[in-house]
Formats: C-alpha cells, sequence, structure tokens
C-alpha cells in the first residue's frame, strides 16, 4: 500500500511537471499561427516577422508582451517601424524610421556597430530608460549582441523624435532625413511610441545583411521554418 502510495506521489509530481512545461511552450508564441491570425501579410514580411519572434522566444523573461520590429529592407519613404502587442495581438503603431545616414540613401544597405560610423546596427535591443537630451525626449537602448550592436550605449544610439524624420521631408528630398545612427521617429509620434516600449521590451532591427543570421546568438538558422510556400 505504501508503494502504491508512493507511485502515485511521483507520478503527481511528474505530470506537475509535465504540465508545467506544457503550459510554458503554449504560452511560446508561434510565429506562423500568429502572422496569420494578425493577418499581417502585406504589412510586415513574414521572414523578417518570423526572425523577430524567433529571437523574442530565445529572450525570454519579458516585462512585457511588447515587440517593436524595424524593417530596414523597406525604403524609407514607406513606414517600417511595428510596434506588436503580442498579447492583445494587435499592432499598436505603424510609423516612419529613419536609418543613419551612412547607411545609405534611400535604403539602408551598410550596417556597423563601430563609434563614428554614424551607420544604424542591426539586431535586437532592449529598452530601458527615457530622459530629456540634446535630441528631446529618448529612449536608452541596450544592444544585446556582441559584435553586432553592443556598443549602442558608447556610440549614444537612442530612439529620439526628429525633424528630419518627418514625412515631409519625402516630398522635398525623395527620402527621409537621417541621423547619425539611432532609430529617430516623426516628433508627431515619438513620445508616444517611446513611452509604450520603454522599460524593457524587446526591439528588433532588421536589414539586408548576409553575414548577420550567421552572427546572431538569437537568430539559429535551423530554428529558422523553411515551410514559407503557402505564406
Amino acid at each position: 500500500m505504501r508503494a502504491l502510495s508512493l507511485i502515485l506521489i511521483i507520478g503527481g509530481i511528474c505530470w506537475g511537471s509535465l504540465s508545467g512545461i506544457a503550459a510554458e511552450r503554449s504560452s511560446v508564441p508561434n510565429s506562423r499561427a500568429l502572422y496569420h491570425e494578425m493577418a499581417l501579410a502585406g504589412t510586415i514580411d513574414y521572414a523578417v516577422f518570423e526572425r523577430a519572434i524567433a529571437g523574442y522566444n530565445r529572450m525570454g523573461g519579458h516585462d512585457k508582451d511588447i515587440l517593436t520590429v524595424i524593417d530596414f529592407t523597406k525604403p524609407s519613404t514607406e513606414k517600417r517601424l511595428f510596434v506588436i502587442d503580442l498579447k492583445l495581438k494587435k499592432i499598436l503603431f505603424i510609423s516612419y524610421v529613419a536609418h543613419g545616414r551612412n547607411s545609405g540613401e534611400k535604403y539602408a544597405t551598410s550596417f556597423s556597430n563601430r563609434e563614428g560610423s554614424f551607420k544604424s546596427s542591426l539586431g535586437f535591443y532592449k529598452t530601458e530608460n527615457t530622459y530629456y537630451g540634446k535630441n528631446g525626449y529618448s529612449l536608452v537602448l541596450d544592444g544585446l549582441e556582441r559584435g553586432i550592436n553592443d556598443k549602442a550605449k558608447e556610440r549614444a544610439i537612442v530612439m529620439h523624435g526628429a525633424t528630419y524624420a518627418d514625412p515631409s521631408t519625402i516630398r522635398s528630398c525623395g527620402r527621409l532625413g537621417r541621423s547619425l545612427g539611432c532609430p529617430a521617429l516623426p516628433l508627431a509620434v515619438s513620445k508616444k511610441i517611446i513611452d509604450t516600449i520603454k522599460g524593457g521590451t524587446l526591439l528588433y532591427i532588421h536589414g539586408d545583411d548576409k553575414t548577420y543570421a550567421s552572427r546572431s546568438t538569437f537568430i539559429k538558422q535551423d530554428e529558422i521554418r523553411k515551410d514559407r510556400a503557402d505564406i
């Protein structure tokens, strides 16, 4: 009888552990299901969204269910910043965003982690605190990827508003204005976006860089799905 009781106790512990694991796994966003459920086709490229979700899942321990994606494969004449609420499964903001002046003209094609490069850096960042500086209300970004964007603080790469990021510059210049490497936003929306994503959310900046995926510890190629034909 005592042996039977012991077996039942052990079985209960194992079942509880397995249930906990299953619950934890079920709470991890599935990129394909979420992409379809949110009807993101035509708004965010699936390959970009998939990488962003892969990094989000790998990082874990999020303070908020907010994910920000910047797609620098799009020209600066298009809105290419997306703030996504993964819990509510909705896009909160879609905005223009400037890239670094030495990353390219209309398109950002070159990226760097080097001080003084005046280029944008790719990869995953964690948002931190806000402050008022020479660019007004700004958001500190912590670059999480060694050799890719980990010098963001040293380079003073922050998110802030700027007049040159206003879409009116597109009409006069044929493209958005450019920063010294910061993801700068139109002043009309910068504070709202910063206040939404500040305090420990994840930012993913995507670009056309063939070497990034092989160097990133957040993006594992064998974990990126290959079955994209039906997207």
